[in-house]
């Protein structure tokens, strides 16, 4: 007799083999797996097997996953304690649940299934995943995050990295619950988002940043006009006057490529008050830069960057993408005026995700940047029993020259602002 994981590769061929894909298209999952209840009962009844109400029932549950949904990956998508979701090939699957890094209980048949599957879901939103083009950034239907690669890039078979859509929004409150900030360090970042200064978040991969940027946009007001632009779309903005973009891929023939950059400046055109980027990663840093620098005040975005002068030095950088004539100079003058606010988020070797440093852009002396850390997690370096990063947050107050101070005095929210620090050392 064949055994269990043997006879549903076989059930699955057959079922496979006599289905008319179009005749699944306008019917509902419950119509779907009655019919595939009625087939599967029908195909283990002829090959004699003995097989449990259990595991015929699983056996219904995977078919209809596969032809509806993303096949063994489903299980995964509907678990809400799992953020992300990370294929290294048909039998290598890891998920991260509370920041830690696990191995998950599924795999795949083969890679043919893997790679029918990464290519549904890049057909689904308009893209495609082939030989001529074996990468793709895709976005699910409720949000989640997607990059695919196949072979021949990916040697060890197709990869596939999914960053969940969390359907509940976390604002200040909550993050200062899970222990990322302090409530003082969550009420002067009220009044920054308030106030229209122009802000970073800089953090590694998965640390929070996007979460973040949702938080602050909370604090928008209802009278502003926001354009919102990112790669695959996640902010959440609960404004009533929101205009989001997104970046589009060349077809194929390579033609209609869509980037950041152009949405940036075409952004310009539309009459925006704030324009918030989902992430600067290159040329559009440019333009983002003179944007916040010509009245779009309280423009937000995200980068890759370990500590917040390494994040300068990024968008140094990103800005010599689009216009390497430019002296050095001129460039950290047009930063400077820029950015005000930097927020530098890190997840920890815990699967804590933590504020590291709140830092206000100063000014230049000479040719270097003066930035002052206005709040920073500092660590007790000592062995616990729950193997947890613990520490506090401190302060070291503003400076008197602080934009932040000046902002808070004309928006009438002085008094909120000092309150963040009248908590005392350490907030």
């Amino acid at each position: 007799m064949l055994g269990t994981k043997n006879l549903y590769v076989s059930l699955r061929k057959k079922i496979f083999d006599a289905l008319d894909p179009t005749a699944i298209t306008d019917i509902s999952r419950q119509q779907l797996s009655t019919q595939l209840e009625s087939a599967v009962d029908l195909l283990i009844e002829n090959e004699n097997a003995a097989v449990s109400s259990t595991v015929r029932k699983e056996f219904v549950e995977s078919l209809t996953d596969e032809l509806i949904g993303l096949g063994p990956l489903q299980r995964l998508m509907d678990d809400e304690s799992i953020t992300d979701i990370m294929v290294n090939g048909p039998d290598s699957v890891y998920i991260e649940r509370h920041g830690l890094m696990e191995l998950a209980p599924i795999n795949f048949i083969d890679e043919a299934q893997l790679l029918a599957i990464a290519k549904r879901i890049a057909n689904r939103v308009g893209r495609r995943v082939d030989e001529s083009s074996p990468t793709c950034d895709a976005r699910l239907a409720d949000g989640s995050r997607v990059n695919i690669v196949i072979p021949p890039i990916a040697i060890d078979g197709t990869t596939i990295s999914i960053r969940k859509f969390k359907k509940q929004s976390i604002d200040l409150s909550k993050l200062c619950q899970f222990g990322a900030m302090s409530p003082e360090m969550a009420q002067l970042l009220m009044v920054a988002a308030h106030c229209r200064l122009n802000i970073l978040i800089s953090g590694g991969t998965g640390s929070g940043k996007t979460t973040m940027l949702n938080a602050l946009s909370q604090f928008i007001s209802e009278k502003e006009r926001v354009i919102t632009i990112e790669d695959a779309a996640e902010l959440k903005l609960q404004q009533p006057h929101v205009v989001r973009l997104e970046t589009r891929t060349a077809g194929i023939e390579n033609t209609g490529l869509i980037n950041q950059r152009d949405l940036v400046i075409n952004s310009l055109r539309m009459r925006p008050d704030r324009i918030i980027v989902g992430e600067c990663r290159g040329p559009e840093a440019f333009e983002m830069l003179q944007a916040m620098n010509t009245g779009h005040d309280g423009s937000m975005s995200t980068l890759h960057a370990n500590t917040p002068r390494d994040a300068m030095a990024r968008v140094e950088s990103m800005v010599m993408m689009a216009n390497n004539n430019l002296p050095l100079e001129a460039i950290r003058r047009t930063i400077v005026s820029a950015v005000d606010l930097i927020i530098q988020i890190s997840r920890l070797h815990d699967g804590s995700r933590k504020v590291m440093s709140i830092t206000e852009v100063i000014g230049l002396e000479g040719a270097n940047v003066v930035m002052e850390e206005i709040f920073r997690f500092q660590p007790t370096f000592q062995q616990t029993d729950d193997d947890k990063i613990h520490g506090h947050f401190v302060t070291a107050g503003l400076m008197q020259r602080s934009v932040l101070v000046e902002k808070a005095k004309f928006f009438g929210l002085e008094d909120k602002l000092m309150a963040a620090f009248r908590a005392g050392e350490p907030a």
